[in-house]
This record gives C-alpha cells, structure tokens and sequence, in this order.
C-alpha cells in the first residue's frame, strides 16, 4: 500500500483519496486477471 500511496503522491493524487480508492481498484484488477487467466486456460 505504501507503494500506491507513494505513486499517487508522486502524480499529485491527494493520498487520503488513493486509500480510499485502492481496494475497489485492486477487487478489479484481480477480477480481470483472472478472467484473463481462465481465458489462457480454456483457450
């Protein structure tokens, strides 16, 4: 999380927000990534 934080203050994000924000993010991105794993497997 530091590493996102530290990200998001490099873009100028206000952090506050970037916490907020993150865990919805990351539920996406891992739901995507493993659509895109399933899809490698089955074909």
């Amino acid at each position: 999380m530091s590493a996102a934080l530290a990200l998001a203050r490099a873009l100028g994000i206000d952090t506050l927000i970037a916490a907020e924000l993150l865990p919805e993010i990351e539920a996406v991105m891992v739901h995507k990534l493993n659509e895109q794993t399933e899809g490698s497997r089955n074909g």
